[in-house]
């Protein structure tokens, strides 16, 4: 069994979806107990398209495989692993939505200079897009492109940063050997910043014996000051499976800065990103970050975002012709995720949730779900899939269409309608 999961890793993506079909097959036949099956959704899961251990086909395994009713891909600057994600779907009976996030430029907004939901730079917001027709995929990939090739260039910049702080020490990185071969760039995907840190913890492990001896080195040769909590992550986890993804995170949190190159023309501008995204049928959604206290991913400092001067940004946000708003509710407090809904329900805001999922130790289960306050997020998630069936059809369908917008005025009628 282990040999055939294995293979929802190949290379190919018909081998991989063809290891899944031999899978599916135990579980008809009753060799292997098929999961329970709950009301739980996720829409945010990355794959190797962007970062993340998960094939699409293995993605959406493991999100069957834990019980979710639906699933989501949702990659950075690429579409490229959509179809094998439609297609792992429809052989395991789950339903699938599909989607891309990206950086826009917010230059000559009224909040230009500000950090909204980008940890790394200001003026620049993370944007979804949701709900993609599938017979534009290929429309959405080709406008990527361009962006994803931008954002290599500047990431070899960054590289060459990371080695200058390298420098003297036993510790090498080089971007084409290194960091390439992680990334499926090579097949449409995108190359991100944690490649690179991915690339620098596999690195720094291969070259020191034990968490002592990290430490030692983030501290001594990095220059690195490291909290109680991460001393304790580097020191006692050393033989811990996955342990370059935890090392990853502590140097996402601690590192960037000193190597980050702020991104200029990998960055569609705002206006024309919510100008494709609609011309194509999909849903374009602002997601919610929310100031950070203790991260819950654990790469993030603390650090203040939207929260400070969100009223006004949602009013904005509706006002340039963002469609949804997408949150995940085990990242933020429940006052946090109160003012969200309520600002959603005042602007007339599509609520989306979905749990960021691009490490190999986290649940696709989002707890939160099951309370009360958080039910219409279910039905959310089938008015998304069922928008992406109506819009793949006929985009005049779509749920934000002029048409659909004409016939069913009140959002939370047109929710139940798609649902």
């Amino acid at each position: 069994m282990q040999e055939t999961l294995k293979r929802l890793h190949a290379v190919d993506a018909d081998a991989r979806l063809a290891a899944l079909g031999a899978v599916m097959q135990d579980y008809e036949s009753g060799v292997l107990p098929r999961p329970e099956r709950t009301s739980n959704v996720n829409n945010h899961i990355h794959t190797i398209y962007s970062f993340s251990p998960y094939s699409p086909t293995s993605a959406a395994y493991a999100a069957w495989n834990s019980g979710l009713d639906t699933a989501g891909i949702m990659d950075h600057d690429s579409v490229a692993g959509c179809r094998e994600f439609i297609r792992a779907g429809e052989l395991l009976d789950i339903s699938t939505t599909i989607g891309f996030e990206c950086r826009c430029s917010i230059k000559g907004s009224p909040f230009e200079g500000r950090y909204i939901n980008n940890p790394d730079q200001p003026t620049v917001l993370y944007a979804a897009c949701h709900g993609i027709p599938h017979h534009n995929i290929e429309l959405m990939q080709q406008w990527l492109t361009p962006y994803r090739e931008r954002r290599v260039e500047r990431l070899r910049r960054m590289a060459d940063n990371i080695g200058t702080l390298l420098a003297g020490s036993p510790v090498t990185m080089d971007f084409d050997e290194d960091v390439l071969p992680l990334s499926q760039y090579h097949d449409g995907g995108s190359v991100t910043e944690r490649h690179l840190l991915c690339a620098l913890a596999t690195k720094i492990i291969q070259t020191y014996p034990d968490g002592a001896a990290v430490a030692a080195f983030l501290r001594d040769g990095l220059g690195m000051s490291l909290g109680a909590k991460n001393l304790q992550t580097i020191l006692q986890g050393y033989e811990r499976e996955y342990y370059e993804y935890y090392l990853l995170g502590i140097l996402k949190s601690e590192l960037t800065s000193r190597f980050f190159i702020d991104a200029t023309d990998e960055c569609p501008d705002i206006w024309e990103f919510l100008s494709f995204v609609k011309q194509a049928g999909a849903i374009p959604a602002y997601p919610y970050l929310g100031d950070v206290g203790e991260s819950v991913t654990g790469d993030k400092k603390a650090q203040g975002f939207e929260d400070s001067f969100l009223d006004e940004l949602v009013a904005w946000l509706k006002d340039i012709g963002f469609d949804a708003l997408t949150y995940m509710p085990t990242r933020n407090t429940i006052p946090q995720l109160e003012r969200v809904m309520e600002l959603c329900r005042k602007f007339e805001l599509f609520q989306i949730s979905g749990e960021d999922i691009n490490t190999p130790f986290q649940s696709f289960i989002c707890e939160p779900l099951r309370r009360a306050e958080f039910q219409h997020l279910i039905e959310s998630t089938w008015a998304l899939i069922g928008h992406e069936k109506a819009a793949t059809a006929d985009l005049s369908n779509a749920m934000f269409s002029q048409k659909m917008r004409s016939q069913i005025q009140d959002l939370p009628l047109r929710v139940r309608h798609y649902a």
